[in-house]
Parts: C-alpha cells; structure tokens; sequence
C-alpha cells in the first residue's frame, strides 16, 4: 500500500528561544533527508518551519519551488513533494513546528486541507488550500465553494468542539457537507485536528482517506480522564481492525512515554519503531501492522486538552 504521509519531522524551539533545531524525524525508506536536517536550524521566518512560527499558523506547500523551503533538492531526492507545517503554541509560546511530507501528487489519493476562519471577514470557515494528489477535480472544486458555519461539516465540528473529530463513513454522514463529492471521490474517513495560532483566527487541519490510501493505518485521540492521573481513548479507528472502543488508558505525567509526554511538554513526538516503545497503546498498534507513531498534542485555551496519534 502506498503511504499518504511519506515522511514527518519535528522542530523545537532552543534553549534560548531564538532558532528551531531538529528534534525527531522519520522517512519512508529515505533516512538521508533527515541525515542532513539533523545539522540544521531555522530562524523565524527561516524554512518552512521557521515561516510558519513566523506566520502563527499552519502552511501548505504544494510545492517547494519558488518558496522559503531550503531542501528542495534534497527533498525531491527523496520523493517528497509538497509539505504541512504546523506550529504549537501553548500560553502563545511557540514550543515546536510538526511538518508532514506527501509523496507525487498522482501517487495519492486522499487529500490534506487546511480550513481558517477569520472573524474579522466572515462568521464561516473556509478553506485556505488542499493537497488532492489524484482525487477528481470535481472535489476540489466543491472544496472551495464551501462555507462551514461553527459546528457544520468536519472542520466546523472541531473549530466549535477545540477538539479531533473523526468521522468513519463521510459519505453517509448528514455532518459531512460535501457527502456526495467524497461518496463520488471514494473519500471515506476524515480526521480534523484543531490548531492554535497567535491571533484570534481559527484553523483546522483536515486529513481525508480513501480505502485505497487511507492518510493514517490507525487514528486514535486521548485525553485526561476526570482525575487527571490517565490518558483515556476517546476515538479510534483501524484499516485492519475497525473502530477502537473508548477506554483504553495511558499514564498522564513526565516520562511516561511518547503520549504522556505529547501532552506535558506539548511538542508533537515520533516513534519511528513501535515495537521498541514502552507503552500498551504502541504495542498494540504495532500488533495490528503499524510501524510508526506521531503523538499529536491539541491545544485549546493555551493548554493541551488532548493528543491524536497517526499511525503510519
């Protein structure tokens, strides 16, 4: 199966505030673009990460041509094409820069969107830009004539909650403005994810899935239960196993493992070999076919409510 997401890295802020350094990253069978990432760092408004710091909110490429992005070479070398970026901020302090890479846009056919709404034009969500990889015209088109009040269609549904909503069957989904389109497209997952920036704006990440391709092999979202000492599942679906019952718990605190820590520190964390990680959750994940994690933290009101992990 052809994988969505080909690589993911990690960006976080130095000791002194002033640089982004490497801190994690994971390709697709392509180690050497992270080989030379390692050494280096960006300042604001340097790179892509350093631009979206800059900027205070998620960035597409669908391109690297022609843009702050400083690896392209070295990028197309490894078959990586276009790029997410999306900041973290807890309290309005940046703590890291999480980017997402996509392979050849014919190569996929789920797509990443990013929705904003901005009070000062309109009371609606809209969208800013999409990578469609090979999903009809048609869909993108439907796309972007659509205007999503607060708590209508799937981003519209995270910008009202400030939390991941996951939607198993779009097409048949009353939620789902654009049913007929994803039905016709052969869209039929959608995950959205809330994101914080420094102004009043509000974004939202939206990952789409085909059954040819979906975006994640594994999807779930946990967050602290009513006494603050776990992590509980709050949603969860599986390409080999199905939806994931609610429940299932992790320790909450430092040190606990890549989640507990997604959610203290608030900085996105990648566990590139699940069956070497000390944790139930990844074991779990590892036993149905996952190789690898990103723990996502969701940040609402300056502190993490919640963190979604993708399995790849």
């Amino acid at each position: 199966m052809q994988r969505f997401i080909k690589a993911a890295e990690v960006w976080v802020l130095a000791p002194d505030a002033g640089l982004l350094e490497f801190g994690a990253g994971w390709t697709d069978g392509v180690p050497q673009f992270h080989e030379m990432s390692r050494a280096m760092c960006f300042g604001r408004a340097e790179g892509l990460p350093g631009q979206a710091w800059d900027e205070g909110h998620p960035l597409l490429l669908k391109q690297f041509e022609g843009t702050r992005f400083r690896r392209t070479q070295a990028a197309h070398e490894a078959g990586l094409r276009c790029a997410v970026a999306v900041p973290f901020f807890v309290q309005d302090r940046l703590t890291s820069v999480l980017v997402l890479f996509c392979g050849e846009p014919d190569q996929h056919s789920g797509a990443i969107e990013l929705w904003r709404n901005n009070p000062r034009v309109t009371g609606d969500m809209v969208l800013v830009d999409g990578h469609y990889g090979a999903l009809p015209a048609d869909f993108e088109a439907a796309s972007r004539d659509t205007f999503l009040p607060r708590g209508g269609g799937l981003p519209g549904l995270a910008w009202q909650r400030g939390a991941a909503v996951l939607i198993d069957d779009l097409a048949a989904s009353s939620r789902f403005v654009r049913a007929d389109e994803a039905r016709a497209a052969g869209i039929e997952r959608g995950l959205a994810i809330p994101c914080a920036t420094t102004a009043d704006d509000a974004w939202v990440l939206a990952l789409l899935s085909t059954r040819e391709q979906p975006v994640a092999s594994r999807v779930e979202a946990f967050a602290p239960d009513d006494g603050g000492t776990q992590l509980q599942r709050l949603l969860g679906h599986c390409e080999t196993e199905g939806p994931l019952a609610a429940g299932a718990a992790v320790p909450l605190g430092e040190g606990q493992g890549p989640i507990g820590d997604a959610f203290v520190y608030g900085i996105p964390t990648i566990t590139s070999n699940l069956r070497d990680a000390p944790c139930e959750i990844c074991a779990a994940a590892a036993a149905a076919g996952c190789r690898m994690m990103i723990a996502v933290p969701v940040i609402c009101d300056g502190g993490v409510a919640e963190v979604v992990l993708l399995y790849l």
